[in-house]
């Protein structure tokens, strides 16, 4: 079993349907209106409400960050990669792989960004890297509850995959030659982020189609690996939109 805690992350968990709640443990404290609604939408799905003292629930998250609500439930359920290609939201898929991030708070910041920015779904290693855990959930604020998590064991085998299957990889490090805005986002494509602090490792820079940089204008030579991934994934959703806009205005035109 799983633990997942937050308001967010807790109601976002029950509204998707996407695992099995063994009980929701909730602060005997708290009585406010969205505490209150997670415990309605806890007994309108058949789901076992437990007031608890804010002490057994520092306990039972081994965190204080919990804001009274704490969920047991199943393990999140990871999807294979080919399993993001098929279940693409749009016409072109959007794919971020992570070669190793490691800090929980990084990787639900990144997924919370995913989700927001109309990605695919998520690729991570199966070692070295974090998976999605409680701590993970909260930083989402809930987003991991709706976007697909694919966990491989290669991730630059995972890379060449996605290649034979026509999506174009474009690898995040500040060795890139080309800024991060000059490369069409608008193709299948997969961005692939490197782990806090090396970056990328040489044998997947290697495998990446494109290798892109962002510009550092001050004396900090680059950011944080969620911060880097929000930039890049809103270029791609803008290239997105405004193709899309376009398209749309030239078959409007055609029409008339």
């Amino acid at each position: 079993m799983a633990v997942i805690y937050g308001i967010n992350a807790v109601a976002e968990a029950l509204k998707s349907r996407g695992r099995a709640f063994e009980y929701v443990a909730v602060a005997r404290e708290r009585h406010d209106q969205r505490l209150q609604r997670i415990i309605a939408d806890c007994k309108s799905n058949g789901i076992a409400v437990r007031s608890t003292p804010r002490v057994d629930l520092d306990r039972l998250a081994a965190t204080q960050s919990h804001q009274g609500v704490v969920a047991v439930t199943s393990e999140k359920e990871y999807v294979g990669a080919e399993d993001l290609l098929a279940q693409r939201r749009g016409e072109r898929a959007f794919i971020v792989v992570l070669d190793g991030v490691e800090d929980p708070h990084n990787f639900g910041a990144i997924i919370r960004t995913a989700d927001a920015a109309g990605v695919d779904g998520i690729v991570i290693p199966e070692r070295r890297a974090v998976g999605v855990t409680g701590t993970v959930a909260k930083a989402s604020a809930g987003a991991t509850e709706h976007l697909p998590v694919a966990r491989v064991t290669n991730i630059s085998r995972t890379i060449e995959e996605l290649k034979r299957n026509n999506v174009w990889t474009i690898g995040l490090d500040e060795r890139g030659k080309q800024s991060y805005d000059e490369v069409d986002y608008t193709t299948d494509c997969a961005l692939v982020l490197g782990a806090e602090g090396h970056g990328l490792h040489e044998h997947v820079r290697e495998h990446c189609d494109f290798v892109v940089h962002i510009p550092m204008l001050g004396q900090v030579p680059s950011l944080n690996v969620s911060v880097a991934a929000a930039v890049v994934m809103y270029e791609a959703a803008r290239q997105r939109r405004k193709k899309s806009t376009t398209e749309d205005t030239e078959v409007h035109r055609k029409k008339r």
